[in-house]
């Protein structure tokens, strides 16, 4: 299993949602990611890395890395939109086409410059499912595999959310076990009914009293990231040893791309400081599972 994780840049704050904080330089990252003896990352948001196919091979190689796939905020539900999607959806999949990626995670975002959470008719969830279906043809028309991103602060965070779109949408999904766990549904339950609909797993933990907060409305999701919501793997209450135990008991053979979300807006930390304590950790909990 361990040849098979893969890190991710939010691990280092490299986050796409709007205004998230300081965004460290790619070469301290990927530097310090080749340094935890990681192989694989996903892409971070578009524009960190280089976005020209030659220039990001490069990058990767310098640092012996490969690229997984990467995180795609999306509005889907607007269908005076669609142009605009297109557009965003054709850009990210050239982009990791070219880099080498494989997966298109799909977060379907209110707006770009604001994850919100509105009410969603029934005319917009259709059209919602629709985008999908576009989104899927660019991918495969890319050679990329779409999983959808059940995610906190996007149109589909909740249990019931999730079984809507499972039950509406043929495409793919990426089993996140903290995004889940938040929503409410349980990853272990999803890996086992839905095995041949997971297209990538997303190991991340949570701290529960300060989720509870989040849903709550105390915190936003920022707020809730610098207050602790992601711990180290292992260190948290989602089950994460579980969910694993249950995919590779079943012959998952894809990757396991390592999360522990930070946003940093006190300044770079040193070098050896900062994100990469909790990513070691993280990866030593990964070590410790029999699985």
């Amino acid at each position: 299993m361990l040849d098979r994780v893969a890190a991710a840049p939010i691990s280092w704050g490299i986050c796409e949602a709007p205004g998230w904080g300081l965004q460290l330089p790619p070469r301290r990252v990927l530097g310090e990611m080749r340094d935890l003896g990681i192989t694989a990352t996903e892409l971070g948001a578009l524009g960190w890395l280089p976005t020209e196919s030659d220039a990001l091979k490069a990058m990767l190689g310098e640092f012996g890395l490969s690229l997984v796939g990467g995180f795609v905020p999306l509005v889907l539900h607007r269908a005076d939109l669609r142009d605009q999607l297109v557009h965003d959806a054709t850009t990210a999949a050239r982009t990791l086409a070219d880099g080498g990626g494989r997966h298109f995670v799909t977060a379907v975002v209110s707006s770009h410059t604001a994850w919100e959470r509105p009410v969603v008719t029934a005319g917009e969830w259709a059209t919602l499912f629709e985008g999908l279906a576009l989104v899927d043809e660019i991918c495969r028309e890319h050679g990329l595999v779409q999983v959808l991103h059940p995610h906190v602060d996007t149109l589909i965070e909740t249990a019931a959310e999730l079984d809507r779109f499972l039950d509406h949408s043929a495409v793919q999904f990426c089993l996140d076990t903290g995004h889940l766990f938040i929503g409410g549904a349980d990853p272990v339950v999803l890996a086992a009914k839905y095995f041949d609909r997971i297209g990538l797993v997303h190991v991340k933990d949570v701290r529960g009293s300060v989720a509870q907060r989040l849903l709550n409305d105390e915190l936003t999701l920022m707020g809730a990231t610098q207050a602790g919501l992601f711990p180290a793997a292992g260190a948290g209450e989602a089950p994460i040893a579980a969910t694993i135990q249950v995919l590779e008991d079943q012959g998952f053979s894809g990757w396991y791309v390592l999360e522990q979300d930070v946003a940093l807006t006190d300044g770079e930390p040193p070098i050896g400081e900062g994100p990469v304590v909790g990513v070691r950790e993280s990866i030593d909990y990964l070590r410790s599972l029999t699985v």
